[in-house]
């Protein structure tokens, strides 16, 4: 990227010794198995070659057959080559390769702090030469994020949330709550929920999202035609919100800080639903929950999630 050759990787000295010793180990027992194989078939052939076939079966030196000497003789090569491999080896055992695989992790891990160190430092020059134009906006960029896009929502035990671009229910508190929440910020939405407004709320920067291309609105409500194009048009507010419809909410959902939702505890036949909140992806931060009363027919709680 940007020009610059990757370094290649290079295994040490240490590395490659920790390498060919458990190479060497390995072929020194593979040949020992082949041994013992070909000593077991060798022996089976010396008896038959002797008893069965007849093959110097007078020749028997102090009174014992050849094959027993040839077999004998061969079991001395046999044990020496287990001990060369078991026993004279034995600096290769379990904790000669505890002291080389500590060795080599410490020296992975020293590699990988020193790589991290090169990889901030490279980010932060990138950042700096491509986006920003001093050091201040640099460490800002890197170390805090200046603004929370929120979603805020009514939505049913079922997550249905309206119907016929009309909301299901009237629920006073919630509508206060709405109100606070989002009065002078940027409210972003779509066109229909923007339709299902008699006049733009007060307070607020409307932001509509169509895609008609000659969309009337009135004056001080954005239009815009995608959801990233809508919130570029909020970037100078710290907290703009989004406030529907349905598929809005299903495309926020993937860049959106927070949700402000309020859980009406009961179902309803809708049209339009909110997507589901994944306890994966939001943790719960706050809690509050209202009973039935004269001004409100449901129940319903008062939820913030943040994304984890």
């Amino acid at each position: 990227m940007f020009g610059k050759k990757k370094p290649n990787t290079q295994i040490d000295k240490d590395q490659l010794e920790l390498i060919e010793n458990a190479q060497k180990r390995i072929r020194q027992k593979k040949r020992l198995y082949i041994h013992f194989v070909i000593f077991l078939l060798g022996a089976v052939f010396l008896i038959i070659a002797n008893t069965v076939l007849g093959i110097g079966k007078n020749v028997t030196p102090f009174g014992k057959d050849w094959f027993l000497y040839a077999i004998l003789a061969w079991s001395f090569f046999f044990i020496y080559h287990f001990l060369n491999v078991f026993i004279t080896q034995k600096f290769m055992g379990k904790a000669w390769e505890k002291q080389q695989l500590e060795k080599l992790v410490a020296k992975q891990q020293a590699r990988i702090e020193v790589l991290k160190t090169k990889l901030e430092k490279e980010e932060k020059h990138i950042i700096k030469s491509e986006v920003f134009k001093n050091e201040q906006q640099v460490n800002n960029a890197l170390t805090s994020k200046t603004q929370e896009l929120t979603i805020i929502v009514a939505a049913a035990e079922n997550d249905a949330i309206g119907k016929g671009n009309k909301l299901i229910w009237h629920l006073s508190d919630d509508l206060k709550r709405f109100k606070t929440l989002t009065n002078n910020h940027h409210i972003i939405m779509g066109r229909k929920t923007f339709e299902s407004f008699p006049k733009p709320l007060p307070n607020r920067t409307h932001v509509v999202i169509t895609r008609q291309t000659d969309y009337k609105v009135p004056e001080g409500v954005v239009v815009v035609n995608s959801l990233e194009e809508a919130v570029n048009a909020c970037k100078t507010d710290s907290q703009p919100y989004i406030i529907g419809g349905g598929e809005i909410y299903k495309q926020a959902m993937a860049i959106a800080d927070k949700i402000e939702l309020t859980r009406v505890h009961e179902s309803f036949d809708a049209d339009t639903y909110f997507p589901k909140v994944d306890p994966t992806v939001w943790k719960e931060t706050a809690h509050k929950f209202h009973s039935k009363d004269g001004k409100h027919d449901y129940e319903f709680t008062f939820l913030t999630y943040q994304r984890k």
